[in-house]
């Protein structure tokens, strides 16, 4: 016998996090589910912390850097990137979580949720069409670049160590991998 699980929506998960339900837990929703997020070591907190200030000297006007804040997807997801490049609103973000046509690129930082982000969350990405998503794996130090959604999948996908990236949405700024990777 197959067993069904519950699926959530955004607003049922919306009303959970207000009823305090969801308080204390360190959770994301993925395709209509409440998943655990592991906790954050010393390397993750470090290296996405020094990369959001890189990136926010970097980009200075041009775009906000939110460090650890949920954007909303209409796959019934709302994930919590580490680094999520969007554009810049303002008080508009007070009345909702950037939504994928808000978002300029993602970048996630893996150590023990390799799989999940190479695996889940790039689909989860592309199936809204989000044009670049960087996953940084943390063990071996590189940056695995996800682009062109297609199908709800990326099409391209490079793994870089040093070098020169230059994002999508602005193909004028060299961002440098080392800074992302391994400050």
């Amino acid at each position: 016998m197959p067993i069904t699980t519950a699926k959530w929506t955004i607003d049922d998960y919306h009303r959970m996090i207000a009823a305090g339900i969801l308080d204390d837990r360190r959770v994301e929703l993925l395709k209509g589910e409440i998943v655990e997020m592991p906790p954050e070591g010393e390397p993750h907190a470090y290296f996405s912390s020094e990369a959001g200030e890189y990136l926010i000297r970097l980009l200075g006007d041009r775009a906000t850097i939110r460090i650890a804040k949920p954007i909303t997807l209409p796959n019934n997801s709302e994930p919590e990137p580490d680094i999520a490049i969007v554009q810049r609103l303002g008080r508009e973000y007070l009345k909702h979580h950037p939504y994928p046509e808000n978002i300029f690129w993602l970048i996630e930082y893996s150590n023990t949720s390799l799989d999940k982000d190479l695996e889940v969350k790039s689909k989860i990405y592309a199936e809204v069409r989000i044009a670049e998503y960087w996953v940084v794996n943390l063990k071996k130090r590189q940056l695995i670049l996800f682009r062109e959604p297609e199908d709800g999948e990326y099409a391209s996908k490079s793994t870089l160590a040093v070098g020169t990236i230059y994002p999508l949405a602005f193909p004028d700024l060299a961002v440098s991998v080392s800074a992302i990777v391994s400050i």
